[in-house]
């Protein structure tokens, strides 16, 4: 093996997204060096910050359609039911829905949930509020997925937040989507809101750190199957 490729082995992936956030950091760092030096050393800790945030590491993913997955790394904020928002189009009954809060040191790469295909991809405008409220989730800005999956639909909506000022979505409607694959990003700081059929349960519990495409959210009864692992 190569210098280079052992370096590149060794060091954390970039998502592309973030190389002109993290140029623009230097910059700013290097210019304001030059008005006053102890500035740019603490331009140079915020660009490696920026660098951190836009990380990209893969993930041991278990492959079961029995699971429901973490869509994304931090905390599990709320597991409570709920009404849906309207526009995902999943009826007036109660759901329960898990919130994963990601705070600016999180991981940002959202991942499926489940495996299927991209039913419809919906974007609403909405207010910059705290991530952490519950209203969050129908007041902020947000972007959802409806995923036909081995088990029906399963809604996953990614929720701007206080300092989030863009949601970004890969994912368009038809495309077929493999659990834990990378589908978004959210800048900077933000969640995403999983709702889960009454015919799975919760695995998780409120405060746990979530893992984005390794954690499992919830499992539906059959559990006769082995996982498969794939890494993502």
């Amino acid at each position: 093996m190569s210098i280079t490729s052992s370096i590149r082995n060794a060091l954390i992936p970039i998502h592309p997204e973030g190389y002109k956030f993290i140029a623009a950091f230097f910059v700013v760092s290097v210019i304001l060096g030059f008005l006053w030096s102890p500035l740019f050393w603490i331009g140079l800790v915020l660009t490696t910050w920026c660098a951190w945030f836009f990380r990209d590491p893969p993930r041991v993913t278990p492959v079961n359609d029995d699971f429901i997955i973490a869509p994304a790394d931090g905390r599990i904020s709320h597991i409570t039911k709920v009404v849906p928002p309207a526009e995902l189009g999943l009826g007036d009954k109660p759901l329960t829905r898990v919130s994963v809060f990601m705070n600016v040191f999180n991981c940002h790469i959202n991942r499926a949930p489940v495996s299927g295909k991209v039913n419809q991809v919906i974007y609403k405008k909405g207010q910059f509020l705290n991530a952490e409220l519950d209203k969050a989730s129908l007041d902020n800005e947000r972007n959802s997925l409806l995923i036909d999956s081995p088990h029906g639909t399963i809604a996953v909506v990614q929720i701007a937040g206080l300092v989030a000022r863009r949601i970004l979505c890969w994912a368009n409607a038809s495309d077929t989507l493999a659990t834990g694959e990378r589908f978004g990003l959210i800048r900077f700081g933000s969640r995403l809101d999983v709702y889960v059929p009454d015919s799975a349960t919760v695995s998780v519990a409120l405060g746990q750190t979530s893992i984005g495409g390794e954690t499992i959210l919830a499992r539906y009864d059959d559990h006769s199957v082995s996982p498969i692992i794939r890494v993502s």
